[in-house]
Order: C-alpha cells, then sequence, then structure tokens
C-alpha cells in the first residue's frame, strides 16, 4: 500500500493499544457490543466448530463464541490483552477456508485496507461460515470533530485533521458484497455517552487507546488556547438540560456467510408466479402509460 493510501499510522496505533491494555482498558463500549453480539447471535440456530474473535481489544467475545462454538480462539493487535496470539488484521495468519465463525469487535475501524480486511476474513471462512462484527461509523465523535476544527481554525490560522474518519453506513454494505460475502446486512446503532466536560471524553479517548493516529496529524500537540476554545465550543452547542455533555458513537453492525449452495438466492428477472398489482388489489401500469390514464 502507498503512503498516500495510508489514513492510520498503525505502528502508533498499537503501541497506545498496548499502553491503553496495560493501564486498565475502560470497556464499556466494547461490553455493550459483546452483549449486542449474544444477542444477534441467538437469532442462528446452528453449531459451529471452529470460531475466532479478529482483533476485539480484549477477548469479551470468546465467552460469547463459545455459546455457539466447539472451540474458539482471539486474535488480539496489542498485546497486553489475554489473547491466543497477537497479529494484524491488515494481515491474517490464518488458512484459507479454517474456520466457521468470525466475529470481530469494535477494532475494523483502525486498518488502513478495510476492503482486503474484509477479503481476508471470507477466505478464512469454510462455505456457509458466518462473519459478525462491528465497527465504529461515520456519525462518531462527530461533535468533538466540528469543534476541534473550528476552534484550531480560530486560534492557530488553519486545521489539521485530529478526528479519524470512520466508514459511512452506505457503503459498508458494498464492501461486504466486494469482500464476496452472501446475504449481507448492515445496521447501526448510536450510542450516546455523556460527560462532565470534554476534558473527561478526552481521558477515555486516551485510556481506550484512540488518541489521533492519523497520517496526516499535525506532529504537535494541540494549544492550550485551541483546547479551552473547543471546550467552550462544545459545552455551548452539545450540552443537555443538566449540562452534560453528549458524545457520539456510532456503532455498525456486519455481516455476512461464505457463499454455500444451500443459501437463499434471489429469483430470475420475470420468473415470478403472481402479480403485484393483484396482491395489491390495484389495476396494473404499464411502462408506457401514466398513472390515472
Amino acid at each position: 500500500m502507498s503512503d498516500a493510501a495510508r489514513v492510520f499510522d498503525r505502528a502508533l496505533g498499537r503501541r497506545r493499544l498496548t499502553r491503553a491494555l496495560a493501564a486498565g482498558y475502560p470497556d464499556f463500549l466494547l461490553q455493550r457490543a459483546a452483549e449486542d453480539l449474544e444477542e444477534r447471535l441467538a437469532a442462528v440456530l446452528r453449531r459451529f466448530e471452529r470460531a475466532a474473535d479478529l482483533g476485539s481489544p480484549l477477548p469479551l467475545a470468546v465467552p460469547v463464541l463459545a455459546g455457539k462454538a466447539e472451540s474458539v480462539l482471539h486474535m488480539a493487535e496489542a498485546p497486553g490483552g489475554r489473547s491466543d496470539w497477537v497479529g494484524d488484521l491488515e494481515r491474517l495468519p490464518l488458512a484459507a477456508a479454517s474456520l466457521d465463525l468470525c466475529a470481530s469487535l469494535l477494532a475494523l475501524q483502525g486498518v488502513n485496507d478495510l476492503p482486503g480486511a474484509l477479503i481476508q476474513i471470507r477466505r478464512a471462512l469454510r462455505p456457509d461460515g458466518l462473519f459478525i462484527g462491528c465497527l465504529l461509523g461515520g456519525r462518531t465523535l462527530h461533535e468533538l470533530r466540528q469543534v476541534l476544527l473550528e476552534a484550531e481554525a480560530e486560534t492557530a490560522g488553519g486545521a489539521s485533521p485530529r478526528v479519524a474518519p470512520f466508514a459511512d453506513l452506505r457503503d459498508l454494505g458494498s464492501l461486504l458484497q466486494r469482500a464476496g460475502f452472501a446475504l449481507p446486512v448492515v445496521d447501526s446503532e448510536v450510542v450516546t455517552v455523556r460527560y462532565r466536560d470534554v476534558f473527561g471524553l478526552l481521558r477515555d479517548l486516551r485510556a481506550l487507546g484512540w488518541g489521533n493516529a492519523l497520517e496526516a496529524r499535525r506532529r504537535t500537540g494541540l494549544r492550550r488556547d485551541t483546547l479551552m476554545r473547543a471546550a467552550a465550543l462544545y459545552a455551548e452547542r452539545h450540552a443537555d438540560g443538566d449540562g452534560r455533555l453528549r458524545a457520539t458513537f456510532e456503532i455498525v453492525w456486519l455481516s455476512g456467510w461464505a457463499p454455500h449452495e444451500s443459501q437463499q438466492k434471489p429469483l430470475r428477472p420475470g420468473s415470478a408466479k403472481a402479480r403485484l398489482a393483484d396482491a395489491l388489489g390495484v389495476p396494473e401500469i404499464g411502462t408506457g402509460d401514466r398513472a390515472g390514464g
């Protein structure tokens, strides 16, 4: 991958995650994701043989997967998370068709080549194997992104990117299809976390290892006047009635199956046995007719 195509400094991101895990990683979002994963897998009425949790910072998905699979492994991207091995979501150390079930919680938003990572996950699945995972979506931290850009433009005469760009919900379904998944499903949930001030939010982001790791970041830290102006803008625009500040996290869920001949397939165009107009009880309008004519 060329330097121009790299959005994230992955080495820096792994170092920060390693420190975060050693310091006591706050798992409030990850715990919620693990609970959602359990609920989603409950609707899958089958058992799997081999499963893996790929990249989740802590192995909170492992007991969930163990309820559906005979054996489960956890691959972390940084040491310190009680994993079976440390690997890289962009270079998965997995043989083709070696797994029946893959999960990944809040990790894929940090890769530079998301299409490539999804293709590798798809190749690691056996036919009729399932991938289900979540990552941060485009609305995540939109409040912080907005006020940091505006505050830095006001105080420093220009702005640099401070909050990562997250994938848009509409694009992710297409990426699943491009990766070769059958029956792709994408949906999202907005989680609002409230803070006393913007500094509490920034402390949590550092504790999660989610500091600015963009390749295009300014190498100097935020100036004090920029930070104070951002705090004032945040309090002015994103406070509730009790004065606490809202921070948005959009969690986007992806699922897809490795293709298999037993799966449902769309009907051929023109193969329907009944007309939609008959089912709705309305007259049928031809392509050259005008409604009401």
